[in-house]
């Protein structure tokens, strides 16, 4: 079998794979990209792109249907799904091609094949290349997949999972959703806005409960306006074929009837396959791979960067790992920090949190102020028909310091970049409010929000002050 030397070798080619492959190769190092599957890995092929490009288009629709309202006459409203899909392959598509372009121009050498370890310094490829490929530095970047139930296994016809549903053509009338996360809830809210009618099953007490009462109260109160069927406290047993359609049993003896369902219980780390034994890498029980705050491994030299260290399952995420990773391996010094990472649901409405909610605050033994202000107050959001929402900071009452912020509705993936930004460089409520925000913006919401956490707001009314006795 055929060997090539290479100065850094990364295995996975998704979002924290191309982008440490890019870093390194900056630096003039010989670099080795690996993966089994196309460029780009899970986020552009089967997760981030496909789905934000359909939820495009139910967004168009949406704003469609609500032309009435701003004096625009459209008459019958159709879409075609199947258009839809086709679409969203032709955008992957085109940002793969750039991206192997992308790639080529840093003159990094691409492998199609399955990576897995000989010794810590030497991988064996097994694919459309066979070869052996002997590192100075290897950096994991393998990613995850969706979690497969024994009980009740995806068969990619009827029963989906994220992947596999993105291949669907033809819409169905009735989607059973079991799964109340982040990814249930984006699809449950596309499709829904789609016009089929969606049951969403959680076995927890509220859906996206990871996110707060707040967000989960508010995204709650959305779903249920559009007609979606929110059942929690509920367990799915299993599901059963009934003719053209699936019976979902749940524990208790109930049942639910749909014509598909969609199974969204989370993710599987994607490491067993690497033959990690031979490289002296240790990983915990599901297979996650440890790394200290360099991306390291316990073995010098090998390093992990997105999904598969379990930190923070979001493509973001792994791009900075992997940008942290390459400088390391490149003889810098670089660390990973958590306390500031952005995370956005793409429902609709939309989500976008970063740091604590109120609730994680208060358990961590915080004196806290919260700052609240509904988008029905916001001249832009009434101007624009957007009011549902708000924007929500939550501070440390003594020093004003931001711990956390959430906000729901229209482009909240786009504000909370701004709290992203004050977060990572440590801007008080008092900094905040003393920066001039451009009127009529969606963004004076921050301002508004920090004002009321200061108790001194200007478009809301004020605290009922108890009189002294």
């Amino acid at each position: 079998m055929n060997s090539e030397r290479f100065d850094i070798a990364i295995i996975g080619a998704g979002p924290g794979g191309y982008v440490s492959a890019i870093k390194a190769a900056q630096t003039g190092k010989k670099v080795a990209l690996i993966d089994k599957g196309p460029l780009g890995g899970t986020c552009l092929n089967v997760g981030c792109i496909p789905t934000k490009t359909l939820l495009a288009g139910a967004e168009i629709l949406h704003k469609i249907k609500l032309a009435e309202d701003f004096g625009i006459t459209t008459g019958s409203i159709s879409f075609d799904y199947a258009k839809m899909k086709a679409r969203k392959d032709s955008v992957i598509d085109s940002i793969r091609k750039s991206l192997g372009g992308l790639l080529l121009a840093n003159q990094i050498k691409i492998f199609r094949g399955t990576a897995e370890f000989i010794s810590p310094q030497e991988l064996k490829i097994k694919g459309e290349d066979n070869l052996h490929i002997f590192s100075e530095k290897i950096i994991i970047a393998s990613g995850s997949e969706p979690t497969d139930i024994k009980a009740f296994p995806c068969d990619h016809k009827k029963i989906y999972n994220s992947t596999s549903i993105l291949e669907m053509t033809a819409l169905p009338k009735t989607l059973g959703v079991i799964g109340g996360g982040y990814i249930g809830c984006e699809f449950a809210s596309l499709y829904a806005d789609l016009g089929v009618k969606v049951i969403i099953l959680e076995a927890l007490p509220s859906i996206v409960s990871l996110q707060g009462k707040a967000i989960a109260e508010a995204l709650t109160k959305g779903f249920v306006k559009k007609g979606i069927d929110i059942r929690t406290n509920v367990i799915v047993e299993g599901i059963d074929e009934t003719g053209d359609g699936l019976s979902i049993r749940l524990k208790g003896g109930d049942t639910v009837l749909c014509d598909r369902a969609l199974v969204s219980i989370g993710r599987r780390i994607v490491s067993k396959e690497l033959n990690l034994n031979a490289s002296g890498v240790l990983t915990d029980e599901r297979g996650t791979i440890l790394v200290d705050d360099t991306m390291q491994t316990n073995v010098p030299g090998i390093y992990a960067i997105g999904d598969v260290t379990g930190k923070a399952m979001l493509a973001h995420v792994a791009s900075h790992q992997g940008i942290v990773a390459a400088v390391n391996c490149c003889g810098g010094h670089a660390v990973m920090h958590y306390d500031a990472i952005p995370a956005v649901i793409f429902t609709n409405p939309e989500i976008a949190t970063i740091g604590m909610t109120q609730e994680q605050a208060l358990e961590a033994g915080f004196q806290i102020s919260i700052g609240k202000f509904p988008f029905q107050a916001l001249g832009k959001s009434i101007a624009s028909r957007e009011t549902e929402g708000f924007s929500q900071i939550v501070s440390e009452k003594k020093t004003g310091r931001i711990l956390g912020a959430q906000v729901v509705g229209h482009e909240a993936s786009v504000l909370i970049a701004e709290m992203a930004l004050a977060m990572a460089n440590e801007i008080t409520i008092e900094a905040l409010s003393d920066t001039i925000h451009a009127h009529p913006t969606v963004s004076e919401a921050w301002l508004e929000a920090a004002l009321l956490a200061a108790e001194t707001p200007i478009h809301f009314p004020p605290k009922i002050r108890k009189a002294n006795v």
